[in-house]
Order: C-alpha cells, then structure tokens, then sequence
C-alpha cells in the first residue's frame, strides 16, 4: 500500500506544475489596460477620438492588433476586417490610436437613456513579430505565431452634459 501512496503522490508532484504552466499560460500577455476617448462627455452628434493603451507582458513584440469596439453593446463593423500594425515592445505599454466615432449615426439616432456611452474595447487577436533589418536595411516584419489567452477587453463609460 505504500508503494501505490509514493507513486500517487510522485505523480501528483510532477503533473502540479504542468497544470500551474497551463493556468499562466492561459492569461493573455498582451492586454488591454486603458482606453481613452475625446471628448470625456460627449453630447449628440459628437465626434469622438478613441485610443487604447496595450500592456506587453510577453517576452516578444506583439503586432497584427485585431480590435473589436462596442458603443453601448454595439460593434462597431469597421473594426471587422482591420488589423493595426503597431509594434507593442515587451515590457512595455503602447498606446495605439483606433477609428474615430459619432456618438450619434444611422444606426445609433438617439442618445442612451441613462445619460452615458458604453465604450468596451476588446483586443481580440494579435500576432508575435520579429521586426528587423535585412542585408539592404530594410525593415522586415515576420509573424511568429498568434498571442495566446486572448481575447483581452476593457470597458470605460462616458457621461454626456447635462441639459
């Protein structure tokens, strides 16, 4: 019988740090950790600047950003098919500057009711890149896998003026 407890528990042992490998690596080292829109109360009919900051946990550049924005649950169908070719250092935070929008168009005629906007940015893919230079100095940029545990999202909620 102690023979089969040494061997449970050697076995357990060795698959413990496999499962904590699997937990971390599951956690997106590419994140979405602000995002910043101009006007900070906008009002009907306001065009509004939109930038988000992406933190770089990894060991790697990251690039090739695929976003998807919602204003008040509403995507945004521009960011469908775009990928943003910024170069995210590791270690480090970007900000990447993404589309403008109308608070008020066609497809979103009215203000919310609640007095707010709803702007949830989601980095849903991206890609490990290598950049460099080749032999007649020009910069290459070669993908070197997508980066794991996406997608990674952040909300911020905007006040419009009060009447």
């Amino acid at each position: 019988m102690k023979r089969t407890s040494a061997a449970a528990a050697l076995l357990l042992a060795l698959a413990s740090p496999t499962v904590f490998a699997q937990d971390e690596a599951a956690k997106p080292a590419v994140v979405v950790e602000s995002i910043r829109v101009e006007p900070e109360k906008p009002a009907a009919d306001t065009l509004c600047k939109l930038t988000v900051t992406l933190a770089n946990h990894g060991d790697r550049t990251a690039s090739q950003l695929g976003f998807q924005v919602e204003l008040n649950g509403q995507n945004l169908v521009v960011y469908d098919n775009q990928l943003f070719m910024y170069p995210v250092e590791p270690g480090e935070s970007t900000e990447i500057p993404l589309y403008n929008f109308w608070t008020t168009e066609t497809s979103r005629p009215t203000m919310p009711a609640d007095g707010g906007y709803e702007v949830k940015v989601t980095l849903r893919e991206a890609q490990w890149t290598d950049i460099s230079m080749d032999e007649e100095q020009v910069e290459v940029w070669k993908p070197l896998g997508p980066v794991e545990g996406l997608p990674s999202s952040a909300s911020v909620t905007l006040e419009t003026p009060k009447p």
